[in-house]
């Protein structure tokens, strides 16, 4: 885990960067709020987002604006589609930023960025080797993450919190209530989760569902339902999900495509899971 701390300040135990410099004293009298508060337009948390910024190049969105400040940083494990993969992220009061280590510490690529405010976690059960990991949700996509230690995972999911709860405190919202599906990685399932049937294969290839997250067979996913907080366009769904969503009479659903089933001359289905398979399975 990456830990780099502003020479003479203090920071947070563990939590691999910060920018909350006060004594102890100090701290004790002002609230965590007030310090991002007193942060917020000074040079030394300027020049630090400034830095993050350069990381991701020009691809990466700005990252400066009046009144963000960056609270920490460090390499945290994502449970991708295909693998668990090692991904660098940074805590602001108001997002939460990560992408693909190119060079650690100089260059990064592949920007998401997470509005807080949308923000639910939960914490994860250790399992075999995944140890340490909780689920960061948003309507728009779920996704688990762990850290290396189970202090780091403690600092990260207490100051995420905290963020979220001073967001919302502030303007007047109610936590989100909706979220999207953490998929089910691709080695969790050989069969179909849903017909418990067809095994796949480098013929029959694995599918999530975007509603549950299961991972399902072409002829169980045939069709496509859309879910606004996800995609302005239908999505795919498996069976029983489609027919849950149809029967309550929400949203819009399309029937089974022609060429779902068929791997020549078909977009649908040449890819492992459609047309944003590259940002899925990060």
């Amino acid at each position: 885990m990456t830990r780099a701390m502003l020479k003479g300040h203090e920071c947070f135990s563990v939590f691999p960067i910060c920018l909350l410099r006060v004594t102890l004293k100090r701290r004790r009298r002002e609230s965590e709020a007030k310090m991002v508060d007193r942060l917020a337009n000074s040079e030394a948390n300027s020049k630090r987002i400034q830095v993050v910024e350069g990381c991701f190049g020009a691809a990466g969105q700005p990252l400066v604006i009046p009144g963000r400040v960056l609270i920490g940083e460090g390499v945290l494990t994502k449970l991708c589609r295909k693998k668990p993969k090692a991904r660098q992220f940074f805590l602001f009061n108001d997002i939460l930023v990560y992408g693909n280590i190119v060079i650690q510490k100089k260059k990064y690529n592949k920007q998401h960025i997470i509005p807080l405010e949308s923000v639910t976690i939960d914490t994860v059960a250790d399992e075999g080797d995944l140890r340490n990991g909780w689920l960061i949700k948003t309507p728009t996509k779920s996704f688990a993450v762990y850290a290396a230690t189970a202090t780091e995972k403690s600092e990260w999911m207490s100051h995420i919190g905290k963020c979220v709860g001073d967001l919302l405190e502030k303007s007047g919202k109610a936590p989100t209530g909706e979220h999207a599906a953490v998929w089910i990685p691709d080695s969790e399932a050989t069969l179909c989760m849903r017909c418990q049937k067809i095994k796949f294969t480098p013929l029959s290839r694995r599918h999530h569902c975007r509603k549950c997250g299961y991972v399902v067979c072409g002829p169980c996913s045939d069709k496509k339902f859309l879910l606004p907080s996800q995609s302005s366009k239908p999505v795919r769904v498996c069976e029983f999900c489609y027919l849950q969503l149809a029967s309550a009479g929400g949203g819009m659903g399309l029937g089974p495509r022609s060429d779902s089933y068929s791997r020549s001359g078909s977009k649908f289905n040449n890819v492992s899971d459609d047309e944003d398979e590259e940002d899925s399975s990060d």
